[in-house]
């Protein structure tokens, strides 16, 4: 499990819980449980940094302040 702080709330519009990570700009994933949202969530920061590393894009370092808000 990736120390990016993880921003989790219910999408009234489709009954989804979305998953933001703040500091990895555009990082976002949804699901139909927390549990789901939160794995989705894991692929997408993998997907990410990976992207970022071939474009040559800086990583940001995990703040580690807070895992779920």
């Amino acid at each position: 499990m990736y120390k990016y702080e993880r921003i989790i709330y219910l999408s009234k519009d489709d009954n989804k819980f979305i998953v933001e990570v703040p500091e990895l700009p555009g990082c976002m994933a949804d699901g139909e449980t927390i549990e789901d949202a939160v794995k989705s969530s894991d692929l997408i920061i993998s997907e990410w940094i990976e992207t970022a590393e071939i474009l040559g894009r800086e990583i940001p370092k995990p703040n580690g302040k807070v895992i779920y808000a």
